[in-house]
C-alpha cells in the first residue's frame, strides 16, 4: 500500500495561488522613447511634443481599457487605430482629429524604423478633410494705427511705451512668430545690417530683415532698457524684459496685442499671428515674390505660405491688366 500523506494541520497558513504577472506595457515605453526622439533628435517644438504625447497616451489608454492589460505596440492593427479614432471623432473637431492621425502616423513610422516592426498599420489611416480658415489680418491703415497705440496708451511709463512699440514693429514689420519674438536675445540684433537672427520651428535659424521704423523703435528701446535697474538671473541677455527684469513672455505679449488692438484699430480680435499674417498680405499686395515671403516667415514649404497669404481682388486685377495680352489690348 502506498504511504499515507500526513494530515494537514488546519492551523497552517494556506498558500494563495500566485497572480499572473501583469503584461508589460511595451506601447507606453515606445511612446516615451518616440517623444524623446521628437524632442532631442527632430527638435520638434514643445507644443508638438506635448500634443503628440497626449494623443498617443489616449490611444494607449483606449486599447488598455478594451483589453484589460498592458499592450505591445506590435499588437495594434488598423482596426484598433480606427476604433480609437472613431471614439474620438464624436468628441473633437476635424482639425484635432487630423492631428491625432498625424501623431499616430509619425509614431508608427518611427517604430518601424527603430524596432523593425514588420508592418505599419497607421499607413492606411485616412486624414479627415479640414477646412482651413485664413487668419484675420489688418488693412494697412489699421496696422499703422496699431503701431502707434503704445505711444498713445494712457498710464504707460516711458519704459513700457518704448518696449511695446518696439516689439509691435518687429511682429508686423518682420512677420515674427510671438515665440520667436520673446526668444530674441541682444546678440540676435544687428543694427549695422538691420537684421535679426531668429530661431524658428524645429530650431531652424534664419536671418530676418527689419525696416526703418523698427530700427528707430529698437534704438529707442535699447536706450530705455539700459535704464532698467535690475535683471533676473538667466534673463540678462533677453532683448525684451519686464519691469522686474524678467524675459517678456508669450502670454503677456498676446494680452498686450489685444489691448492695443482695441486702442489702435478698434478691434478686440487682434492677436500676434494676425500681425504676422498682415505682414505677409501687405508684402504680397505690394508686389513681393511668394518665395521671398516664404523665406521671411520661415515656412518649410511654399504651400504653407500660400495658406497664410491671400491676394486681394484689386491686386489680382492689377496683375491681370498688366500681364494678359487681351487686357493690354483694351482701350
Amino acid at each position: 500500500m502506498p504511504p499515507r500523506r500526513p494530515a494537514r494541520d488546519p492551523a497552517a497558513p494556506r498558500l494563495a495561488a500566485a497572480d499572473p504577472a501583469p503584461a508589460p506595457d511595451v506601447l507606453g515605453e515606445d511612446i516615451q522613447r518616440f517623444l524623446t526622439h521628437l524632442r532631442d533628435e527632430r527638435r520638434a517644438s514643445p507644443h508638438t511634443v506635448a500634443a503628440y504625447g497626449r494623443d498617443l497616451e489616449q490611444l494607449r489608454g483606449s486599447v488598455q481599457r478594451r483589453l484589460g492589460r498592458g499592450v505591445s505596440t506590435a499588437e495594434l492593427g488598423l482596426s484598433e487605430l480606427r476604433g480609437w479614432l472613431g471614439e474620438r471623432s464624436r468628441e473633437v473637431g476635424a482639425a484635432t482629429l487630423a492631428r491625432k492621425v498625424a501623431a499616430t502616423r509619425a509614431f508608427f513610422r518611427w517604430v518601424v524604423r527603430a524596432r523593425s516592426l514588420p508592418r505599419d498599420p497607421a499607413a492606411l489611416l485616412a486624414t479627415p478633410k479640414v477646412r482651413r480658415k485664413l487668419p484675420r489680418h489688418l488693412d494697412a491703415d489699421a496696422a499703422a494705427e496699431l503701431m502707434t497705440a503704445p505711444l498713445r496708451a494712457p498710464a504707460r511709463d516711458p519704459f513700457t511705451r518704448a518696449r511695446d512699440a518696439c516689439w509691435l514693429e518687429l511682429l508686423y514689420g518682420s512677420g515674427l512668430r510671438v515665440s520667436e519674438l520673446t526668444a530674441l536675445d541682444l546678440d540676435d540684433v544687428s543694427l549695422a545690417r538691420d537684421e535679426l537672427r531668429v530661431l524658428g520651428k524645429g530650431r531652424k535659424e534664419r536671418v530676418v530683415p527689419f525696416g526703418a521704423p523698427a530700427r528707430a523703435a529698437l534704438e529707442a528701446w535699447l536706450v530705455a532698457r539700459e535704464g532698467l535697474p535690475r535683471r533676473a538671473a538667466g534673463d540678462e541677455r533677453a532683448l525684451f524684459l519686464t519691469a522686474a527684469g524678467r524675459r517678456l513672455g508669450v502670454r503677456r505679449v498676446q494680452s498686450l496685442v489685444r489691448r492695443y488692438g482695441v486702442l489702435g484699430a478698434g478691434r478686440g480680435d487682434v492677436h500676434p499671428h494676425a500681425l504676422r499674417h498682415s505682414c505677409a498680405t501687405h508684402l504680397l499686395e505690394g508686389g513681393a515674390d511668394l518665395r521671398v515671403i516664404q523665406e521671411l516667415l520661415g515656412h518649410a514649404t511654399l504651400a504653407t505660405t500660400q495658406r497664410y497669404t491671400h491676394v486681394s481682388l484689386e491686386r489680382l486685377l492689377a496683375v491681370y491688366d498688366r500681364a494678359h495680352p487681351l487686357a493690354r489690348g483694351r482701350g
